[in-house]
């Protein structure tokens, strides 16, 4: 691993993408939650929700990173796979949750069974994909007939006034909070940027019913700053 900068750009090719976020794992929580002011454990307790996990089930959560989302999952009494590209976030996460079951892989080519999860989730780590279309297909594969599906994103704050705050706390606040927490501020340049360009509520509903889920609704939390998208697999 390189001590110079890594950041991914928005082709997001998935090896970029890995060497980006095995540079920021060992401070990757922190600024999760200094960025989003914490509103990111409310976020997280949504997204929990949504899924409604039940004892004994069996949950994939992608791009899950140090294992912090799985571990909120897991403490349900569902049995959870934590799947990420970055070894160096799972190197992290194993540490930190030893309890749970980490397997590396890419979003676009499970490395699981037909109908293996009563339920797939991800949590701020799809607009890292660099083939959406296809990530949301497999999602579909590996997931039970009837199961859910449940993603959690940032996305397009309902208010207008309201959207122009958030994109100057994007551009002008994070920015020097990156440079002086994260152990690498350039890779949040792209994090930044990945926020502005990801589609809307809507289209990211649309994309989703088009990859063959069923019942796809949406809620907006945090005014739209983020929004949870649920769905389910046909039986």
């Amino acid at each position: 691993m390189t001590n110079d900068p890594l950041r991914a750009d928005l082709a997001k090719e998935p090896s970029q993408v890995a060497s980006m976020f095995n540079h920021v794992a060992s401070r990757y929580d922190l600024m999760n939650s200094l960025g989003s002011l914490g509103q990111v454990h409310l976020w997280r307790r949504a997204t929990v929700s949504a899924i409604s996990p039940e004892p004994g089930e069996r949950i994939l959560d992608l791009a899950a990173g140090t294992g912090t989302s799985a571990h909120a999952i897991a403490r349900t009494g569902a049995s959870v796979v934590a799947c990420d590209l970055s070894p160096g976030m799972i190197a992290v996460g194993q540490e930190r949750y030893p309890e749970l079951e980490f397997v590396e892989g890419n979003a676009t080519d499970l490395p699981f069974a037909d109908d293996e999860f009563d339920a797939v989730t991800i949590s701020f780590g799809l607009r890292n994909v660099a083939d959406v279309p296809a990530a949301l297909t497999e999602m579909l594969r590996v997931t039970k007939p009837g199961g859910r599906l449940v993603i959690a994103e940032f996305s397009s704050p309902t208010n207008r006034f309201f959207d122009g705050l958030y994109r100057f706390y994007l551009g002008g606040v994070m920015p020097p909070v990156a440079r002086a927490f994260s152990s690498d501020e350039v890779a949040y340049d792209y994090l930044i940027e990945s926020i502005l360009a990801w589609p809307g509520q809507q289209h990211l509903g649309e994309m989703i019913q088009q990859s063959g889920w069923e019942d796809v609704q949406f809620k907006n939390l945090s005014g739209g700053i983020v929004a949870l998208h649920r769905a389910h697999k046909a039986y």
